[in-house]
């Protein structure tokens, strides 16, 4: 039997899609906790929140697998989701699955041995409560934004039990109103790009109750929620963290722009969701990047002094 290199590389090229790396960018939100527990300068707690950040992504990419097995037959009727490689027969579901167990084994087992034990069960609990959305939650109309938004929460929160910091609430509330606002942006987009409420739920069940003026509404609201959330934790002084947060205030009209930027493109059809706007939309990439820039030159100001001597 010769070997086929071609074939091989065809093979792993679809192990790597299977992997789903452009959505990693999720796992981004581990940083948050750490980011402002101002432990993000330090090199161990760095080093630990890339660790947190590496297991989750093996997580996810662990669930996305189990997802597409389950999925496969939806996904093939698809205009873009055909070419996952389960949904069109490059992997077979039975080696998808035991994919799935070792990229979890080797999440939890790094996060177990190099972590504190608190960020392990976060992950733990992360990934079986994506695995019963996976199964169930999925086909539960509102419920499954809401899963989504928390799991985006438990990921936060995995970040700052590495590092060990005190979890804010406003952490946990705002993490979940703007994921939440996210989310339902995300359905819009898929009934965007599908082209008929038939072919919308032979995709996604709950596709067929998300009509277009129900989302319209439900973002408009948790956009609103976002940006008056992100308001009253900046105004807050009741909880004070050890860095003038009132500062941030002066970034809301970025934070108000991205918002509204992001939920006029989700009604587009040009993007599948909140990952592909972002890869995407150079002016929301601006936006993103120059708030993300401003907040942390205002919750480092003291580090930045201290290290350039001003």
């Amino acid at each position: 039997m010769t070997a086929d290199p071609a074939g091989d590389q065809r093979l792993i090229g679809d192990y790597v899609a299977l992997l789903r790396p452009s959505q990693w960018i999720k796992n981004l939100a581990v940083f948050a906790g750490p980011a402002f527990g101002l432990t993000l300068l330090d090199g161990l707690s760095l080093a630990r929140a890339a660790l947190v950040f590496a297991a989750f992504c093996l997580a996810s990419s662990a669930s996305y697998a189990i997802n597409d097995t389950l999925d496969r037959e939806a996904d093939a009727l698809h205009p873009t989701k055909r070419n996952r490689p389960i949904a069109r027969g490059a992997i077979q579901p039975g080696s998808a699955v035991v994919f799935a167990v070792l990229l979890i084994g080797v999440a939890v087992g790094l996060s177990g041995v190099l972590l504190p034990l608190l960020a392990t069960l976060t992950l733990v609990a992360h990934f079986v409560m994506i695995l019963a959305y996976s199964l169930v939650l999925k086909r539960r109309v509102i419920l499954d934004v809401i899963i989504i938004a928390t799991g985006f929460v438990l990921r936060a929160l995995a970040g700052a039990a590495a590092v060990e910091v005190y979890i804010s609430p406003w952490l946990v509330i705002g993490t979940f109103t703007v994921c939440m606002f996210l989310g339902f942006g995300k359905r819009r987009c898929e009934i965007a790009v599908l082209s008929n409420a038939k072919e919308a739920g032979e995709h996604r069940s709950t596709l067929l109750r998300y009509t277009p003026e129900l989302l319209t509404h439900l973002i408009a609201v948790t956009a609103g929620i976002t940006i008056m959330t992100f308001i009253l934790y900046t105004m807050d002084s009741a909880h004070q963290p050890p860095f003038p947060k009132e500062h941030l205030l002066y970034t809301l009209p970025l934070v108000v722009y991205g918002v509204f930027r992001y939920a006029m493109l989700t009604a587009s059809g040009d993007s599948h969701g909140p990952t592909d706007i972002l890869l995407s939309d150079r002016p929301l990439q601006g936006t993103v990047v120059l708030w993300a820039l401003i907040a942390f030159g205002v919750i480092y100001e003291q580090q930045l002094r201290t290290w350039t001597g001003l």
